[in-house]
């Protein structure tokens, strides 16, 4: 097992699609990242000698931000906006989709489980006025 920048990359993936579990390092800056290092990419982890490892992060250290680092600048970003109440960081706050997708229908990933407005079923209401017909008369007991 390979570890760069924090993250275990197992020894039998190759080395671009490795290079793609590093957050902020996709297939393109991977692919320029091995080219800069003199590299290819029909290699797998495990057969990167330790100077080839040692060149690579080099690498991805000086020219790209990854990990850490960018997560930390992505959420500062994030907590801007919502301090400047900006559109964007309204939606951040309300949990909504932030670059314009339409929510009547889909966004369900962003807004999380249905929760049903307005509509309820016979058997919900009954339960509802049950309840409340018993708290009055369990008030009245005391």
């Amino acid at each position: 097992m390979v570890r760069l920048f924090g993250v275990i990359i197992p020894d039998t993936d190759k080395v671009l699609f490795g290079l793609t579990k590093l957050y902020g390092i996709g297939w393109v800056n991977g692919a320029a990242a091995l080219k800069k290092a003199g590299l290819t990419n029909d290699k797998r982890m495990k057969d990167l000698t330790e100077e080839q490892l040692k060149k690579l992060t080099l690498i991805i250290e000086k020219d790209y931000r990854v990990e850490g680092d960018l997560r930390e600048e992505v959420s500062e970003n994030i907590k801007r906006l919502k301090e400047i109440t900006s559109y964007r960081g309204i939606r951040h706050m309300r949990g909504l989709p932030v670059r314009g997708q339409r929510t009547k229908s889909n966004s369900r990933t962003k807004k999380g489980k249905r929760k049903t407005v307005g509509a309820l079923k016979k058997e919900v209401w009954a339960k509802m006025e049950g309840a409340k017909t018993a708290a009055p008369a369990a008030a009245a007991k005391k």
